[in-house]
């Protein structure tokens, strides 16, 4: 049989700044503009590194979160 890896349990990353709800979504705004000059340059033949592309959509689906994530915990404050 073959032999088992152990297992690693993941953690949660603790934030390091808490960013309110404005910040959020103007820093979300801005990668957002980010992908689309990323992905104009792609279509030219200018970028240098495609893997931009996926870190910039990572990012977006990271704040995207966290917005979600303080619009709740907000609407369960009230």
């Amino acid at each position: 049989m073959a032999e088992k890896k152990p297992t690693v349990k993941k953690t949660a990353k603790v934030a390091e700044e808490v960013k309110t709800l404005e910040q959020l979504r103007s820093e979300l705004a801005a990668k957002r503009d980010d992908l689309v000059a990323a992905r104009r340059g792609h279509a030219a033949g200018e970028l240098a590194n495609p893997r931009v592309l996926t870190s910039t959509k990572k990012e977006i689906a990271r704040l995207l979160t966290a917005i979600r994530a303080a619009e709740i915990s907000e609407k369960e404050s009230k």
